[in-house]
């Protein structure tokens, strides 16, 4: 198995055993060509954006990239600035298998946001066109209930290709949908916080209460 990384000695004094740092290069296609390899084909990145906020849907996207046609730029979605992932995600959508599924705060409640964001991962990787081979899911968990191989990656949005690609559907994908809950529930300011638990979101729900998008499981919402 290749990931990202690359090893970098650090100086060290002559009586001491070298030590080496793992250098996050970026991410690139060591997982999915190595997948290739083994008759695993194609590959499919999974990625969710949307676990930690109080308001709002976990949305996660499934992408299939083409090998000879991978946008340049691709990386996780959150060292990326707002432009470069809008840029992104149409160059992705244009050139790529891609599927977006959410579990909105109903379902989160209910469920757990663990679970619910790998069942949004599964309901991705299930609506892709093409059916993958194998999935790259990030994280430590693989989503549970797909029809083929997975394979859990940990910070994968940073080593794998295809997961940074998913990593930025999912991204942008959820901040338009919490622009247009910003327009629906205009007290909470949606639009600037994406349902995070920022001063200015907790205060609102102080003056207002919660609306029907917040996740009443989620402290400070959650009823002791």
């Amino acid at each position: 198995m290749c990931a990202s990384f690359s090893r970098m000695k650090r100086s060290t004094a002559p009586d001491s055993p070298a030590l080496f740092d793992l250098a996050d290069t970026g991410p690139d296609f060591s997982f999915e060509l190595e997948a290739r390899k083994k008759g695993l084909w194609p590959v499919a990145g999974t990625d969710e954006a949307g676990r930690g906020p109080l308001a709002g849907p976990v949305v996660a996207a499934a992408v299939i990239l083409d090998p000879d046609n991978i946008p340049d730029g691709l990386d996780d979605s959150k060292k990326l600035t707002k432009l470069k992932r809008e840029r992104l995600f149409l160059q992705i959508m244009e050139t790529s298998i891609v599927s977006v599924a959410s579990s909105g705060p109903g379902l989160i409640d209910t469920m757990n946001i663990l679970r619910a964001s790998l069942d949004a991962m599964r309901r991705a990787v299930l609506g892709l066109e093409t059916s993958p081979a194998l999935v790259l899911a990030d994280g430590r968990d693989k989503p549970p209930g797909i029809t083929c191989e997975a394979k859990a990656v940990i910070k994968g949005d940073s080593r794998s290709l295809s997961i940074a690609a998913a990593s930025i559907i999912a991204k942008v994908t959820r901040d338009r949908m919490m622009e247009r809950a910003g327009v629906v529930h205009s007290s909470y300011g949606f639009e600037g916080h994406a349902g995070y638990g920022t001063p200015a979101h907790l205060r609102a729900i102080e003056s207002h209460g919660p609306c029907p998008l917040h996740r009443m499981s989620f402290r400070p919402l959650k009823q002791e």
